[in-house]
């Protein structure tokens, strides 16, 4: 497994695994499945597996920790804190208060099973605080012990900036694919002047660029994807015309649409790690193999006429959604 680095000193295998879906969000819940699929990552070499408090109200911190706990030493933990869930599962927003810092990170060690968070991000920006003052509480974990680097996820450059000034930021995590573009911008160039690692969420649009679903029907009952925009009516259609483009592609080059997509992220610098989601040993497997996917310079640039920023129809949450991002 090749390594990349996160920021100054954080080294991680090259593509890490999302664990969220494993929880919650999507349908087939399997936890004895998503056991062994981290297990099974452990022994390719993976070590980045990321998850957050609010992925089953905790259910998969727990799940991460014990299935991680033989290899705790080989492994690298990211977790996030900040979106606020009742306990009936409804969202109620985002907090960034030193308080609520301190005692997220406290449930999540618990959960975890660990002594310290590797990587402990703050899921959402929230606009009620000062960014220096929810990084000053997470700086005040790093001085604990309790957290060895901190992120950030879905935050703007200002914000970036300001929150980097306070203590030295590891990794920023925002999604980024071959249909959600906008971080090349102003994002990217802003984690390579300063330093910062960029870990990319969903890099296969939630699955869509796989080719896995034809048709809107094909996504399960009781999966949020049906309620996003570019899954749902004239959306999907657009949409899947993109990914008949990389199927014609990724048949030239003899891998999956999947792992073309993955591929492209990948090459966009040896500062950004990919962490594609799933449960199941044979997609994990599929996504470590766009490792050996060679892309050209051509290739790149077909990609990139074929899928500029911007393509994709459709919004990549609904409206509140999309409001809770940093922008």
């Amino acid at each position: 497994m090749n390594e990349r680095r996160l920021g100054r000193s954080l080294v991680v295998s090259a593509i890490g695994l999302g664990c969220m879906g494993m929880s919650d969000f999507y349908a087939g819940r399997d936890d004895e499945e998503a056991t062994a699929t981290i297990r099974h990552a452990v022994e390719r070499g993976v070590t980045l597996f990321d998850t957050a408090d609010i992925y089953g109200m905790g259910a998969n911190e727990i799940l991460l920790g014990r299935a991680l706990a033989p290899f705790r030493d080989q492994v690298t933990i990211a977790t996030k804190f900040g979106n606020v869930r009742g306990p009936d599962g409804s969202f109620r927003g985002v907090c960034g208060r030193p308080d609520y810092v301190r005692q997220s990170c406290d449930a999540s060690l618990r959960r975890l099973g660990v002594e310290t968070i590797d990587l402990y991000y703050q899921h959402r920006v929230d606009p009620t605080v000062p960014i220096e003052e929810t990084v000053g509480a997470m700086a005040d974990l790093v001085a604990q012990g309790k957290v060895r680097h901190i992120g950030l996820s879905e935050a703007a450059p200002n914000t970036i900036r300001r929150a980097h000034a306070t203590h030295r930021i590891a990794a920023l995590q925002s999604e980024y694919s071959l249909w959600t573009r906008d971080m090349e911008a102003e994002v990217l160039p802003t984690l390579r002047e300063l330093g910062i690692g960029f870990v990319p969420y969903s890099p296969l649009g939630r699955g869509f660029l796989t080719g896995a679903f034809k048709a809107p029907d094909d996504i399960p009952e009781g999966d949020v994807r049906r309620a996003q925009p570019r899954f749902t009516g004239e959306n999907f259609a657009r949409n899947f015309t993109l990914v008949t483009i990389l199927e014609e592609m990724a048949q030239r080059l003899k891998c999956t649409a999947g792992q073309l997509a993955l591929a492209f992220v990948l090459a966009q610098g040896s500062d950004v790690v990919p962490i594609p989601g799933t449960g199941k040993r044979h997609h994990l497997d599929e996504n470590l193999a766009a490792l050996d996917v060679p892309l050209s310079a051509g290739d790149l640039a077909k990609l990139d006429r074929a899928m500029p920023p911007g393509s994709a129809s459709g919004t990549r949450y609904a409206a509140g959604q999309m409001a809770a991002l940093n922008r």
